[in-house]
């Protein structure tokens, strides 16, 4: 991966600077390339790490595995497409395995996402099953530890 990239990804706030001085370019040189990053669609935007529990108590999380039929000439792309307008969705990612797409979507209550995934994800044409899993605690996510919770990294003492 780009070195520029590997830190924004770290810390999407890190000045021009600091990046220049771990990268060994100068300010400008990293302004560029972060605007060429942006302008080719590299970079698609910036965003946090919050921890959702502390936020708010009743937001629930699902991840739903999506069984379907893809459309000749289109495969998966236009059922995917489908999917991603709702607002309701977070994230849409076409897999391998015993399932097609993973959608993960977020709602005020376990009802919402069921009706939402009954009246709306299982009625689109070309769907033949879902499935969904309810996020119940997270630990940790894109690389951070959610709760700051101190990891020992002793190794575990043998008996």
């Amino acid at each position: 991966m780009e070195p520029i990239i590997d830190l924004l990804k770290a810390n999407a706030r890190m000045s021009d600077k600091d990046i220049a001085a771990a990268v060994g370019m100068t300010e400008a040189q990293v302004a560029a390339k972060i605007r060429e990053y942006e302008e080719k669609g590299i970079i698609k935007g910036y965003t946090i790490i919050a921890n959702e529990d502390l936020l708010d108590k009743d937001l629930v999380t699902a991840f739903i595995e999506v069984k379907v039929t893809p459309k000749a000439d289109f495969g998966f792309d236009d059922l995917a497409k489908t999917i991603m307008m709702y607002d309701e969705v977070d994230s849409v990612t076409l897999m391998s395995g015993s399932f097609d797409l993973a959608v993960t979507l977020s709602g005020t209550n376990y009802k919402e996402i069921a009706l939402f995934v009954a009246q709306r994800l299982s009625t689109i044409e070309g769907v033949l099953s879902t499935s969904t899993h309810f996020v119940l605690k997270r630990y940790k996510e894109d690389g951070f530890f959610i709760e700051n919770e101190s990891v020992d990294e002793r190794s575990p003492v043998s008996p």
